[in-house]
């Protein structure tokens, strides 16, 4: 994985228990995941923007040139 081994991932993972403390971890493992979570549903999005109009708006321009 990334060619982390398993010394330099338990490094890591002590150097974060240092940094943030035991009881933020889930808090900062949740907004990681949040973020991934965002981040692949934008790029799956379809980028596309619909700008046809309503059939409500369609009748009252009908109508509007109708009265000219």
């Amino acid at each position: 994985m990334f060619g982390l081994g398993t010394t330099e991932l338990i490094i890591i993972l002590v150097l974060v228990l240092i940094i943030f403390g035991a009881g933020r971890l889930p808090d900062i493992g949740n907004a990681l995941g949040r973020g991934i979570r965002n981040f692949k549903k934008a790029v799956d999005s379809n980028d596309e923007i619909d700008i046809t109009p309503k059939d409500d708006e369609k009748s009252e321009a009908k109508k509007d040139q109708e009265k000219k």
